[in-house]
This record gives C-alpha cells, sequence and structure tokens, in this order.
C-alpha cells in the first residue's frame, strides 16, 4: 500500500471513527457528551447559525436544563435530529411539557406542539445532513413550531 493510500485511509479512519461511535454506543456518548462537552458547547452554541441551546424544564425535579443542539429552520418551525434517540432526557421533558425555548443566533424562541417525526429518507434536512444521520442510522426528529406566547421558563 503507497503512502497516499495510507493516508487516505487514516483521513478517512479518523473522520468516521465519531460517526461509527454515535451509531453503535449512543447511550455511552451521551453520557460522555452531557458532563463533558456540553458545558464547553454551551458557550458558544447559542451565538452561532445551525446551532442553538434547547432550555427546557426537568419532568420531575423541575430545574432548567440547557441542551446545545443542530437546529434547523423552516418557515414558523424548527426541526432537530435526535441523535441519540427518542429517549433523550431533554426530548422527554420537551414532550411532557409541550413545549421549550430555543436560542440560536442570539435570538430565543419559544417553540410548542412538538412532534416526534420518523422519517428513514431525512428529505427536510440538507444533503449533507442526510447523510451523516444515516451513517449514525438516525430516522427519528422533533418538530417545534414557534409560539406568540411570551411564557416561557420559570424564574432562574
Amino acid at each position: 500500500m503507497g503512502i497516499v493510500t495510507r493516508s487516505v485511509v487514516l483521513i478517512f479512519a479518523i473522520l468516521l471513527t465519531p460517526l461509527f461511535l454515535v451509531r453503535f454506543y449512543k447511550r455511552e456518548l451521551a453520557a460522555f457528551h452531557r458532563r463533558i462537552t456540553n458545558p464547553i458547547a454551551c458557550r458558544f452554541a447559542a451565538r452561532l447559525p445551525g446551532f442553538g441551546i434547547i432550555a427546557n424544564v426537568g419532568r420531575k425535579s423541575g430545574k432548567v436544563y440547557r441542551t446545545p443542539v443542530n437546529v434547523f429552520r423552516e418557515p414558523r418551525r424548527f426541526l432537530i435530529a435526535l441523535t441519540y434517540g427518542r429517549d433523550s432526557g431533554w426530548v422527554k421533558n420537551v414532550m411532557a411539557a409541550g413545549g421549550c425555548e430555543i436560542t440560536t443566533c442570539h435570538i430565543s424562541y419559544h417553540v410548542d406542539s412538538p412532534i416526534i417525526v420518523h422519517d428513514p429518507t431525512r428529505q427536510r434536512f440538507p444533503r449533507l445532513v442526510r447523510i451523516i444521520l444515516g451513517v449514525i442510522n438516525a430516522d427519528d426528529f422533533i418538530q417545534l413550531s414557534i409560539s406568540d406566547s411570551l411564557d416561557i421558563l420559570p424564574d432562574r
């Protein structure tokens, strides 16, 4: 095997390893992200396009949780791929509360009417995102409608 071929294989291995970790070790990776990655990502995710912070209230604790996510905007609503599945804590909290707050690009939105959609074609996402979601086997997403309500979260 030539040096160029080995280099290409190494680059693909480095790039694809995180995707396969998400596909086969979702729960373990989610625990790592909750403890390590999320606190760091929360510092910048609300400012960048394509990223956002979901602020939701715990079903049992009543505590406000903030989770960084990739958000995709449609007219009057947001889509979020459920890369760790529909059993994630924030998803359960949003479904139980009937909504949450999303902050993206320095703007906060109250969103409601959450609907979990199963779509193996992922047609509502950009092409590159569809490919990545296919590799990690993420076929579910949550659709959240932008609300006109000002009632967002309890005092923090």
